[in-house]
């Protein structure tokens, strides 16, 4: 009974993280520390706020109305898609999404290396878009990836409005522990994890490094 409460609390955590960081937030969590940390911090807060609710708005909220309407449609059986054949359409639709929100980051008059943060999140997305004709890859992941690159980023290329050292370090040990959760979930197996992350990591790093 005991071992079974212990395993449903596990299982319970894992689910509300899976949630939390949820791809479809990830933008937004990253679009947050760019205007919270970085030398971008002293723009007005009426600003941030703006920019920040309008990249909420374009790859979360549009993404979720349109799976809801698949799901609706019955086109897509689960909202969580872990069919890797229902993912292709909403992984395209958030695709579009991703470069709307890439253009409307460079429309506002934002540093290259902000608008190369987006554009990276949106060659991570295509890259999973593509992949999943094939392979299930781990979008949770990519995601999570994604954030420790762009922390890297800010931290190394001298971006940063204070030392991310300890932000960084507490963000590698979320990806350890989101992996660990979706693994438990049994959503992935531990390569498809590895990959997820890396993809986010790498396309993150490159669009930030040798563009931004």
């Amino acid at each position: 009974m005991l071992a079974f409460t212990f395993n449903k609390i596990i299982t319970g955590i894992a689910r509300f993280l899976s949630t939390a960081m949820t791809p479809l937030l990830m933008p937004t969590y990253g679009v947050f520390l760019v205007l919270w940390t970085s030398i971008l911090c002293f723009l007005p807060t009426g600003t941030r706020v703006t920019v920040m609710v309008m990249v909420m708005g374009i790859t979360c909220v549009l993404p979720m109305i349109f799976i809801s309407v698949l799901h609706h449609l019955k086109i897509v059986h689960d909202k969580r898609l872990n069919d890797r054949r229902e993912r292709l359409l909403p992984y395209a639709f958030a695709v579009l999404c991703y470069v709307g929100a890439t253009f409307y980051i460079d429309r506002v008059h934002s540093p290259m290396w902000f608008t190369m943060f987006m554009a990276g999140a949106t060659l991570s997305c295509l890259v999973a878009f593509v992949v999943s004709f094939w392979w299930k890859i781990s979008s949770h992941m990519a995601g999570i990836g994604g954030m420790v690159a762009l922390l890297y980023q800010l931290h190394v290329q001298g971006l940063s409005a204070f030392d991310l050292f300890w932000l960084l370090c507490f963000t590698i040990l979320m990806a350890g522990v989101l992996g660990t959760s979706r693994l438990l979930l049994k959503r992935h197996t531990l390569l498809q994890v590895l990959a997820g992350f890396a993809n986010g990591y790498i396309c993150v790093t490159l669009m930030m490094k040798y563009f931004g």
